[in-house]
């Protein structure tokens, strides 16, 4: 990768970074060969709580979009993660 290929370095793309990785975890991105990766709902619930982390230690600090995409990423990201919460409480 060259540089200019490479993204800049900001706090939306910090965030989309790990919401990716969220995204991975939970098995709704596919992998390089187009199969759905495997479910890792303890990893998933990781990196959905450092996003968390990183709203609470940002909280005030933010610019207004970028707390709005803080939150509604974080919503989203936890109504995949219970909504694949079984009822025997997986």
């Amino acid at each position: 990768m060259t540089d200019e290929q490479i993204p800049a370095a900001s706090f939306e793309m910090l965030v989309t970074m790990l919401a990716t990785q969220a995204l991975v975890a939970l098995g709704q991105i596919p992998g390089s060969d187009g199969e759905k990766l495997e479910l890792n709902k303890p990893l998933a619930k990781h990196f959905i709580d450092l996003l968390a982390v990183l709203e609470t230690k940002t909280s005030g600090n933010l610019e207004p979009p970028q707390a709005k995409m803080l939150g509604e990423l974080l919503h989203n990201l936890r109504m995949q993660f219970l909504s694949l919460q079984t009822p025997g409480g997986d």
